[in-house]
């Protein structure tokens, strides 16, 4: 026995199918229940209907689109007015709290521009090898935020001082260093806005 249908499309097709096949054969079928040419009840009014409200929603959804843009639009162009006002009173107000609450507004902090790091500090090498070194050191105590640490040599007493290692921590393992000279070490800090003061140095003979 056939399944009826659950899915609106097939539904629909097989409506349209019953309302041509039960016009077109009144002798095979003379008394159905519901007509397909009775006002009201008949397969076609319903069709009718279906149709009607059909339409009305796909309107109603269209509808409903367009306030739900119009509305996500007014509301970028509320926020960035918003924005606008509100840069203007923390200048004029120069970020005072006292102030800027009277528009319901915190203040930032005024934009800071970040330093360079301060001085690296306490460079050691308490531990190596033949051609390895281990180096720590510790954090500078001022200036900007760290980003990373260069580590340069240069052969002692007056050799070019050469970048031979990054670090992100503050300790740092070297290794295929150059062996049976005097060398020389040292640490400094940096981040984007440029290196801080190099550390003491440490000498070592690997």
């Amino acid at each position: 026995m056939p399944r009826f249908p659950q899915k609106e499309a097939e539904i629909m097709a097989l409506a349209e199918r019953m309302i041509a096949g039960l016009i077109a054969n009144p002798a095979l079928y003379p008394n159905p229940p519901y007509p397909a040419w009775a006002a009201m009840n008949s397969i076609r009014f319903k069709v009718r209907q279906y149709n009607r409200c059909r339409e009305e929603l796909i309107a109603a959804g269209a509808a409903a689109e367009q306030a739900t843009a119009d509305k996500d639009e007014a509301l970028e162009n509320l926020i960035e007015a918003m924005k606008t006002d509100l840069l203007y009173a923390e200048n004029t107000a120069h970020y005072d709290d006292d102030k800027l609450k009277l528009i319901g507004w915190a203040s930032r902090k005024a934009p800071t521009h970040l330093a360079p790091p301060g001085q690296t500090r306490l460079l050691e090498a308490p531990r190596q090898g033949a051609g390895w070194l281990f180096l720590d050191w510790k954090a500078p105590a001022d200036g900007g935020k760290v980003a990373a640490y260069t580590i340069e040599r240069r052969e002692r007493p007056t050799g070019p001082w050469e970048t031979i290692a990054t670090a992100i921590q503050t300790e740092a393992t070297l290794v295929d260093q150059p062996q049976k000279k005097e060398l020389e070490y040292r640490v400094f800090a940096i981040n984007k806005s440029g290196s801080g003061t190099p550390s003491n140095t440490v000498m070592v003979v690997l």
